[in-house]
């Protein structure tokens, strides 16, 4: 590992290019990392969905009995107008925020947009004394000055494609690399 970042799960393969990510040794790697940023006054904060599977597994894993909140990026996105609203779940934060040192959790972090929206949504409910960002994902691409505390890893993705987390019934983590709409 360096830094704050996990080298060696993400691999380039075949001659079309594809990704082949470990989700599931990224996430022995994310357990490392957040249990490195939580405190006694931490809480866990998944971003829905991907990041709110991450948050519920976590808050599992490391034996949190406050659990976990889940916060959604629909209200404060802006790309709202083309968007719309989605059918993802809504925020439950079930704890105060107020003086709470907030770990949010998400799957892939890209442009920043979305992160944006979750500290605006986060502050909504609340000032909390610190907002720190892990993700199994870091696959470049900003466009807001945003990074996170920890990444399990960072990937080159071509814009033309999205990687997406997957959760099976069983609950084990896979991603998908999909052609971007």
């Amino acid at each position: 590992m360096t830094g704050n970042q996990a080298q060696g799960h993400a691999t380039a393969a075949g001659a079309a290019g594809h990704l082949m990510l470990d989700a599931e040794a990224l996430y022995r790697e994310l357990v490392q990392g957040v249990a490195a940023l939580l405190g006694p006054a931490s809480r866990l904060v998944g971003i829905t969905s991907g990041g709110a599977w991450l948050a519920e597994r976590l808050a599992r894993d490391l034996q949190r009995p406050e659990g976990f909140g889940v916060i959604s990026s629909t209200m404060h996105r802006d790309d709202f107008a083309q968007r719309g609203l989605s059918s993802r779940a809504p925020t439950r934060l079930p704890f105060d925020v107020n003086a709470a040192h907030i770990i949010v959790l998400d799957d892939v972090l890209y442009t920043g947009r979305t992160i944006r929206a979750v500290v605006n949504e986060l502050f909504d409910y609340g000032r909390p004394a610190s907002v720190k960002l892990a993700v199994l994902v870091d696959r470049g691409g900003r466009e807001l000055p945003i990074q996170a505390d920890f990444a399990a890893a960072r990937v080159s993705v071509a814009a033309s494609q999205s990687l997406a987390l997957e959760r099976d019934a069983a609950g084990a983590f896979a991603f998908e690399l999909r052609a971007r709409p």
